[in-house]
Protein backbone atom coordinates (compact mmCIF):
# COMPACT_ATOMS: atom_id res chain seq x y z
CA UNK A 1 0.00 0.00 0.00
CA UNK A 2 1.67 3.09 -1.15
CA UNK A 3 1.91 6.63 1.16
CA UNK A 4 -0.86 8.93 -0.20
CA UNK A 5 -1.12 12.82 0.45
CA UNK A 6 -4.92 13.56 0.69
CA UNK A 7 -6.54 17.27 0.46
CA UNK A 8 -9.61 17.97 2.16
CA UNK A 9 -10.88 21.56 0.51
CA UNK A 10 -14.01 22.65 2.57
CA UNK A 11 -14.77 25.68 4.37
CA UNK A 12 -16.70 23.55 7.32
CA UNK A 13 -14.14 23.15 10.38
CA UNK A 14 -16.53 20.67 11.92
CA UNK A 15 -15.96 18.31 8.82
CA UNK A 16 -12.52 19.13 8.13
CA UNK A 17 -11.64 18.19 11.86
CA UNK A 18 -13.92 14.63 11.55
CA UNK A 19 -12.79 13.47 7.95
CA UNK A 20 -8.72 14.12 9.36
CA UNK A 21 -9.82 11.66 12.07
CA UNK A 22 -10.36 9.42 9.75
CA UNK A 23 -8.26 9.96 7.70
CA UNK A 24 -5.28 9.53 9.89
CA UNK A 25 -6.46 6.49 10.87
CA UNK A 26 -5.49 5.05 7.48
CA UNK A 27 -2.25 3.07 7.18
CA UNK A 28 -1.77 4.95 3.63
CA UNK A 29 -2.22 8.41 4.52
CA UNK A 30 1.26 9.81 4.73
CA UNK A 31 -0.43 13.35 4.58
CA UNK A 32 -3.17 15.63 5.05
CA UNK A 33 -3.65 18.75 4.00
CA UNK A 34 -6.58 21.25 4.62
CA UNK A 35 -7.79 24.19 2.76
CA UNK A 36 -11.12 26.44 3.56
CA UNK A 37 -11.87 27.26 -0.03
CA UNK A 38 -10.72 26.50 -3.62
CA UNK A 39 -8.34 29.36 -3.96
CA UNK A 40 -6.14 28.30 -0.98
CA UNK A 41 -5.74 24.76 -2.80
CA UNK A 42 -4.98 26.00 -5.88
CA UNK A 43 -2.12 28.34 -4.68
CA UNK A 44 -0.18 25.04 -2.90
CA UNK A 45 -0.86 23.18 -6.28
CA UNK A 46 0.50 25.76 -8.08
CA UNK A 47 3.33 27.16 -5.86
CA UNK A 48 4.52 23.17 -5.67
CA UNK A 49 3.68 22.41 -9.00
CA UNK A 50 7.18 20.56 -9.28
CA UNK A 51 7.59 19.07 -6.01
CA UNK A 52 5.47 15.42 -6.45
CA UNK A 53 5.57 15.01 -3.08
CA UNK A 54 3.69 18.20 -1.93
CA UNK A 55 1.30 17.55 -4.87
CA UNK A 56 -2.14 15.33 -2.85
CA UNK A 57 -2.60 11.82 -4.53
CA UNK A 58 -6.75 12.67 -3.61
CA UNK A 59 -8.73 15.79 -3.32
CA UNK A 60 -11.90 15.82 -1.21
CA UNK A 61 -13.75 18.85 -2.48
CA UNK A 62 -16.56 20.67 -1.40
CA UNK A 63 -18.68 22.30 -3.94
CA UNK A 64 -20.41 25.18 -1.55
CA UNK A 65 -16.83 27.28 -0.09
CA UNK A 66 -16.38 30.99 -0.18
CA UNK A 67 -13.87 32.89 -2.40
CA UNK A 68 -13.49 29.78 -4.90
CA UNK A 69 -16.21 26.99 -4.88
CA UNK A 70 -15.36 23.42 -5.86
CA UNK A 71 -17.05 23.98 -9.35
CA UNK A 72 -14.51 27.42 -10.23
CA UNK A 73 -11.51 25.07 -7.95
CA UNK A 74 -12.07 22.55 -11.41
CA UNK A 75 -12.38 24.80 -13.85
CA UNK A 76 -8.56 25.92 -13.46
CA UNK A 77 -7.41 22.03 -12.06
CA UNK A 78 -8.63 20.99 -15.67
CA UNK A 79 -5.69 23.39 -17.00
CA UNK A 80 -3.62 22.87 -14.53
CA UNK A 81 -3.69 18.70 -14.22
CA UNK A 82 -1.32 18.42 -17.24
CA UNK A 83 1.55 19.97 -16.23
CA UNK A 84 1.72 18.27 -12.66
CA UNK A 85 3.39 15.08 -14.03
CA UNK A 86 0.96 13.05 -11.21
CA UNK A 87 -2.25 11.39 -11.41
CA UNK A 88 -4.58 13.28 -9.01
CA UNK A 89 -8.19 11.80 -8.47
CA UNK A 90 -10.80 14.43 -7.07
CA UNK A 91 -14.09 13.38 -5.34
CA UNK A 92 -16.91 15.66 -4.78
CA UNK A 93 -17.69 15.89 -1.62
CA UNK A 94 -21.46 17.94 -0.97
CA UNK A 95 -24.51 17.80 1.24
CA UNK A 96 -25.96 18.51 -2.27
CA UNK A 97 -28.55 16.08 -3.82
CA UNK A 98 -29.30 18.23 -6.27
CA UNK A 99 -29.35 16.72 -9.62
CA UNK A 100 -27.92 19.37 -11.81
CA UNK A 101 -24.94 19.49 -9.39
CA UNK A 102 -24.51 15.91 -9.70
CA UNK A 103 -24.76 15.75 -13.93
CA UNK A 104 -22.59 19.35 -13.76
CA UNK A 105 -19.91 16.76 -11.76
CA UNK A 106 -20.43 14.02 -14.55
CA UNK A 107 -19.54 16.00 -17.02
CA UNK A 108 -15.95 17.12 -15.32
CA UNK A 109 -13.82 14.02 -16.48
CA UNK A 110 -10.98 15.06 -13.54
CA UNK A 111 -13.82 14.31 -11.24
CA UNK A 112 -13.50 10.36 -10.15
CA UNK A 113 -17.08 10.70 -8.02
CA UNK A 114 -19.64 12.33 -6.68
CA UNK A 115 -19.94 11.54 -2.64
CA UNK A 116 -22.61 12.90 -0.58
CA UNK A 117 -22.12 13.97 3.10
CA UNK A 118 -21.68 12.99 5.63
CA UNK A 119 -18.89 10.08 4.30
CA UNK A 120 -18.64 6.96 6.38
CA UNK A 121 -15.16 5.75 7.30
CA UNK A 122 -15.56 2.78 5.72
CA UNK A 123 -16.45 4.47 2.22
CA UNK A 124 -13.26 6.58 2.79
CA UNK A 125 -11.38 3.67 3.08
CA UNK A 126 -12.28 2.05 -0.10
CA UNK A 127 -11.72 4.80 -2.20
CA UNK A 128 -8.07 5.20 -0.57
CA UNK A 129 -7.56 1.43 -0.78
CA UNK A 130 -8.51 1.37 -4.68
CA UNK A 131 -5.90 3.96 -4.93
CA UNK A 132 -3.32 3.07 -3.20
Amino acid sequence: MSSLNVFVVDDDDIYQFTLKVTLKNIPSVKSINTFSDGAEALEHITANKDQLDALPDIIFLDINMPVMDGFQFMDEFVDLLPGLNKEIKVYLVSSSIDPMDMKRAKRIDAISDYLVKPLKSEDIKDILLQIS
